[in-house]
């Protein structure tokens, strides 16, 4: 049996603040990179690092992989998912702008989508498939994935079989937030499990 252990970290708090992010690129505020390196225990050992191409994540995964001597690299496929006309948008903004969409959104996130935005369904798959690629890639290492909520979102939803809208609406993942999965693969074919969340 071969087993895996994925440790997933949201980023820090970026520069400006709370806002629909998605693909625009700002890079953590110096609170960000606190958060980032509390979150890190003084004992802590992964023989990978993968972090989504966006500056919150990469700058943060290039730190700890010379830090740590591990080797990083950046996995595109995890990137945050894009919220279209949102991105740039404090929730406020939004809300006053949309009115109950964004409610709809994260009560139901496949029937109501940002306008022109990637749709859950499309994120879902493209996560589902970084997932199994770098799963079988980095299979029986212990992995370090700096990312996203959305992309943590995902990859859990992967892991314990919810739709695309259970997914988005079922984590609280706040900044800097930590969470493992393990995979072991079997005879009997890889069995995922949960083993912490926040």
């Amino acid at each position: 049996m071969t087993t895996t252990f994925f440790d997933l970290i949201r980023h820090g708090e970026p520069a400006g603040g709370h806002k629909y992010r998605g693909h625009r690129d700002d890079p953590l505020s110096e609170l960000g990179w606190q958060q980032m390196r509390d979150a890190i225990g003084k004992d802590e050992e992964w023989d990978h690092i993968l972090t989504s191409p966006l500056l919150r994540c990469r700058e943060f995964a290039s730190e700890l992989s010379a830090q740590l001597k591990v080797p990083v690299t950046v996995a595109e496929g995890f990137k945050e998912i894009c919220f279209g006309d949102w991105e740039g948008k404090t929730r406020e903004q939004v809300a006053q702008e949309y009115g109950d969409h964004q409610a709809n959104f994260w009560r139901d996130a496949e029937n109501y989508p940002p306008p022109n935005a990637e749709t859950v369904q499309d994120f879902y798959q493209r996560i589902g498939t970084a997932w199994q690629h770098w799963s079988q890639e980095l299979a029986g290492q212990k992995v370090l994935l700096v990312c996203h909520g959305g992309v943590i979102r995902m990859v859990l939803g992967h892991v314990l079989g919810l739709t695309p809208s259970n997914a988005m609406a079922g984590f609280h993942v706040p900044f800097a937030n930590r969470s493992q999965v393990r995979l072991d693969q079997t005879e009997f074919g890889t069995l995922s499990c949960l083993v912490s969340h926040g």
